[in-house]
């Protein structure tokens, strides 16, 4: 039986966040602390520690914070009395990552602030960090004895930020790192995906409607289709973006995490490792793309400068810190299979890509058509496939499409839909993705976190494609324009050629702006 947050009492604890100036923590993790706050998912005696290499004091954080929760919280009716008293619990330290001293200082900080707001010894350590700097830091924090508890029954955790490694043979080895000095079981390695409520909720849609799980399998669905689509660029991360790409941004993590929910096995009890071990036998039965394989059934595009809604658009190798000559792809749609008893034969389509016409995140379950068409259909052939449709983001929900006939002397029929919004459900919050991980790591639920052979099985169904793409500098890197949805030649990967990938908008052209579920 499934015991969810609410039930469930939060420990006392110390919040340290590495990177405490950088954009995450004042984006997300303060308005999200701030939001378990105030709705007493927090106890009273908790406290947030400010570790990043800034010159602040302990009263300037408090105002810089402050100031970052009412910018960028999503409940602009604020309470400032509670927002004060919230921000009394903020502390500085100044950083050298590089310099064991500071973790020592660190150290001492902590076992002040522990003893004074008795918090009885547990640390979450959160790296909010660049990447670059993360081996450097797990290193010295796990030789100061950062790692160990402060004291008998207490808990210390560690929460990791994406990307975990750049690649396979990266991953392996920060995952060798993180653990000689910390164990499994204190290791929270987050993908905020898997803390939206939309995303939760597939394992609710499958498994507790009988409507669903047994038509969830190659017998009823033709294929399976996911996208994520931004309409922004790279917004000045130039640098980063370059040596990452789409590929290891969102497939490698985000959409393989989707992925798994999608086609694993119904767990046999509803904990971290029933659920976990399932989530790894859908990526132990991914079926590995050889290089030669990777041109047909991978296309990756980069954008180029566009005219949007009358704003001129810059083409990807045009941004700031972009190589002129750059073949980072910031557009992937794939075709692969899972080979297992449930999935044989069924292709899973997955693509992201950055300028597309709307933000958009959804699956789409195309079930097959009636082995025999007795009605004749008003528009062309994929109205004769049912599909279900979760929306992630935005404007979550789900919606499923079937066949009713128009009103009128002949059997003509159309697709309709039946669909359901979380926005319909009066006096009810969506948690941020961060607030639900974050309470979950302070309660010691680990569900929505990834395990380390979940990581590396992730890089290794990947890797083969980046092998590929740096071996044969010859595969196409296709351009499409801003605002657009990618390569057209990406249809070509659907095997029934009069199909084609799901729009959700109105038209596949510029104008077309409006995303409905």
């Amino acid at each position: 039986m499934f015991e969810s947050s609410a039930e469930k009492i939060p420990d006392s604890c110390l919040i340290v966040i590495y990177g405490a100036s950088g954009d995450l923590t004042k984006r997300m993790l303060i308005p999200s602390l701030y939001k378990l706050y105030i709705e007493n998912n927090l106890k009273n005696n908790f406290s947030i520690l400010g570790f990043s290499r800034k010159e602040m004091d302990d009263n300037e954080f408090r105002k810089k914070m402050f100031e970052s929760v009412m910018e960028y919280n999503e409940d602009k009716s604020l309470q400032m009395d509670h927002l004060e008293e919230f921000c009394k619990n903020l502390y500085y330290v100044r950083a050298g990552y590089d310099d064991i001293e500071s973790y020592k200082n660190l150290k001492s900080h902590i076992e002040e602030i522990d003893k004074k707001k008795n918090l009885s010894g547990n640390i979450l350590l959160y790296m909010a960090v660049p990447p670059d700097n993360l081996p450097d830091i797990i290193e010295k924090t796990g030789k100061i004895g950062l790692n160990k508890p402060l004291n008998e029954g207490s808990w210390t955790r560690i929460i990791l930020e994406k990307p975990f490694g750049h690649d396979l043979e990266s991953a392996i080895k920060l995952n060798k790192l993180t653990e000689k000095y910390f164990s499994e079981k204190q290791i929270y390695r987050i993908d905020h995906y898997l803390g939206k409520e939309s995303v939760q909720n597939i394992l609710v849609t499958r498994f507790s409607n009988m409507i669903f799980e047994p038509l969830w399998n190659r017998n009823y669905i033709d294929r399976v289709e996911i996208t994520s689509a931004e309409s922004i660029g790279i917004e000045n991360r130039g640098g980063y973006y370059e040596s990452s790409g789409a590929l290891r941004d969102v497939v490698q993590n985000h959409l393989m995490q989707i992925v798994a929910y999608i086609s694993m096995e119904p767990p046999s009890t509803f904990d971290s490792n029933s659920i976990r071990d399932e989530s790894m036998k859908v990526f132990q039965s991914l079926r590995f793309l050889k290089a030669e394989e990777v041109e047909s059934n991978v296309i990756r595009g980069q954008y180029t400068a566009s005219h949007v809604n009358g704003k001129t658009i810059a083409g990807y190798r045009e941004e700031a810190n972009v190589s002129p000559v750059s073949r980072t792809e910031t557009f992937v749609a794939m075709k692969f299979f899972i080979d297992n008893w449930r999935w044989g034969g069924v292709p899973f389509y997955i693509r992201t890509g950055k300028r597309m016409p709307t933000r958009v995140t959804e699956i789409v379950i195309h079930f097959k058509p009636t082995p025999h068409y007795l009605f004749k259909r008003k528009t062309d052939i994929a109205e004769s496939y049912n599909m279900l449709v979760i929306r992630i983001q935005p404007d979550e929900g789900i919606l499923i499409k079937f066949a009713m006939k128009v009103p009128g002397t002949d059997f003509k029929l159309q697709n309709v839909n039946m669909d359901f919004h979380y926005s319909d459900l009066l006096n009810v919050k969506l948690p941020s993705a961060y607030e639900k991980l974050l309470l979950d790591c302070i309660q010691g639920d680990s569900t929505l976190f990834l395990r380390a052979d979940a990581v590396e099985a992730c890089w290794k169904f990947v890797q083969p494609i980046l092998d590929a793409w740096k071996k044969y500098p010859e595969i196409k890197i296709y351009g499409y324009p801003a605002g657009t949805w990618g390569p057209e030649c990406s249809d070509d990967l659907i095997v029934e050629k009069e199909l084609q990938w799901r729009y959700p908008c109105k038209n596949k052209s510029n104008d077309g702006l409006y995303c409905e579920l």
